[in-house]
């Protein structure tokens, strides 16, 4: 794979094993993430010219410092795959500012940096790919503990879709993608705000080397949207066609 590849939230879960994938098929890899140790400890695994830097993908400023590290190390960059977020453990009835603030900064604003980041230096060459990993609850918000987060991942995905109609017509080289994935063992449950069920306990949850395989398959066949489990798309197509026939049957 001929593909400079940058990969937020590299340092554990989905992002992690994507880099181990994409380095396996020759991809050249710039990783990022906050833990310094776990992110080299990955890059490490992904071949020689892996470049690890430590990133808080919450300020812009570290996501363009992230860009130029890119593009000092190989000249241009192809994907850019905006992995990093958290999810949260609270009902609506529950929430407050700092949590809607905090499931905004960590999921939206995180990757609203990494496309403006990119975003010049793609429209210069008329080229590239935006890989937004969402979640089935950006479409389906179906896991009332999860409310914030879902809420998030419904506003990624509206801005998703907002960038990719405006470069249609003027950009038709740089494709936006957005990925969802379901429940994926990995410590996403270990990691959100109010601890919550640990996702690799939890009844069909996708193995994450399987959730990464579609990752890397849209990137190497570009797409617009991508579910990792094929079976949410159609509980997705019966949720909208009837909300309160699907929500009862939920239950």
């Amino acid at each position: 794979m001929d593909k400079v590849i940058v990969i937020t939230g590299a340092s554990g879960g989905i992002g992690a094993e994507l880099a181990r994938q994409a380095g396996r098929q020759g991809a050249r890899l710039v990783l990022a993430a906050r833990r310094k140790a776990e992110l080299e400890a990955v890059a490490a695994q992904c071949g020689s010219e892996a470049l690890a830097v430590v990133t808080d993908a919450t300020r812009r400023d570290e996501m363009e410092r992230l860009r130029d590290a890119a593009l000092a190390r190989f000249g241009r960059i192809d994907v850019w795959v905006n992995n990093a977020g958290r999810g949260i453990t609270r009902s609506v009835a529950e929430l407050t500012d700092a949590d809607l603030e905090a499931m905004w900064r960590d999921n939206v604003n995180t990757a609203l940096y990494g496309m403006q980041a990119v975003l010049p230096h793609f429209q210069a060459r008329d080229a590239g790919q935006i890989v937004n990993v969402s979640s089935t609850l950006g479409r389906l918000p179906m896991v009332p503990h999860r409310s914030a987060y879902s809420a998030a991942k419904h506003a990624l995905n509206a801005l998703s879709a907002c960038l990719r109609q405006d470069l249609r017509e003027t950009h038709p080289g740089i494709t936006v993608t957005v990925v969802m994935p379901g429940v994926v063992a990995t410590a996403f449950g270990d990691n959100a705000l109010g601890g919550g069920p640990d996702s690799r306990t939890l009844p069909g949850a996708q193995r994450v080397e399987d959730a990464a395989k579609v990752i890397l398959d849209v990137i190497e066949h570009p797409r617009a949207e991508v579910y990792t489990q094929a079976s949410t798309q159609a509980q997705v197509e019966r949720y909208y066609r009837d909300v309160g026939d699907f929500e009862q049957g939920a239950r």
